[in-house]
């Protein structure tokens, strides 16, 4: 082989000779973002959701309602099921539970739709100064009621498809029994479990900045998900679409649920995760990374 045909064949298979002096960002990497970096992303991802047009935002809200309503629904069939089902078998349950409610968040965040849980992570570009009050509040305002109207249509169509009517009318038994739990909760237990569970799905959502590719951002979803299912923790947009049909259902039986006790559930489970979300993960994150860097 000639030197000039030998040059031609091994081209292409030669590195540029400025290869090593490519930019970090254009170098491919497996690692993950660091912390530091995650609490900039996050907050340049807040500024940019607190300055969504209102139309954009209540559309994607009302997804991310559907989208966990429709966990919501898988968790609710899961926990209808056989002998998993029974008392000694609580812990693995709820772990099976937790995996199927996962489905919920992870469409979410790799679907693409504003939930008001993961929202509060705002309070990092409001603390930094990048967004004002009322942005923040117009912001948590528009989603929470996209969610709603999200999370209560998913029960409507849920209801009219009869769900509640497989395996002999069990999953709508469940349906009221997860209901009538909630409604049953004191005060300071909804608002503390409400605190817990956005902690944690929060850090679901923090963990997901730190993600490179879809599969760690659906890694990173699970465990903390499982974790606030299994140990009972109270999501409020969650609660949108477990309370409506359960009082729906029990509505025509003798033991009705409160539909003020519904109410009044949601709300208590609400402010507990807005102290969850924004004081115990974005303020805290955002006194150790960027406090001093404003």
């Amino acid at each position: 082989m000639s030197g000039d045909t030998f040059d031609s064949f091994v081209k292409p298979f030669r590195l540029s000779p400025h290869a090593s002096n490519l930019e970090p960002e254009a170098q491919p990497t497996f690692d993950a973002y660091a912390p530091a970096q995650i609490a900039l992303r996050v907050r340049e991802v807040g500024v940019t959701k607190a300055a969504m047009p209102v139309q954009t935002m209540f559309a994607l809200a009302i997804l991310a309602g559907a989208f966990i309503a429709l966990g919501s629904l898988f968790f609710t069939v899961t926990m209808t099921s056989g002998t998993i089902g029974q008392p000694q078998a609580f812990g693995l349950t709820r772990v099976v539970g937790g995996l199927t409610f996962s489905v919920g968040l992870i469409l979410v965040v790799v679907g693409g739709a504003e939930l008001f849980t993961g929202n509060n992570l705002i309070a990092m570009a409001w603390a930094s100064g990048r967004v004002t009050t009322p942005q923040v509040m117009r912001n948590w305002g528009w989603v929470y009621l996209g969610n709603l109207v999200g999370a209560v249509g998913t029960a409507l169509l849920v209801w009219l498809a009869g769900v509640q009517t497989m395996s002999d009318g069990a999953v709508g038994e469940t349906m009221v029994q997860i209901a009538r739990g909630k409604i049953s909760l004191d005060p300071v237990s909804a608002v503390a479990r409400g605190i817990l569970c956005n902690v944690l799905v929060c850090l679901a959502v923090w963990l997901c900045m730190g993600a490179r590719t879809v599969t760690d951002k659906i890694l990173a979803i699970v465990f903390p998900i499982t974790a606030f299912v299994v140990c009972g923790f109270e999501h409020s947009v969650a609660n949108m679409y477990f309370l409506p049909i359960g009082v729906a259902l029990a509505a025509g039986t003798s033991a009705p649920l409160s539909v003020a006790g519904a109410f009044s559930n949601l709300a208590l489970v609400t402010l507990g995760n807005v102290v969850g979300g924004t004081v115990l993960v974005a303020l805290v994150y955002w006194s150790v990374y960027l406090r001093n860097s404003e």
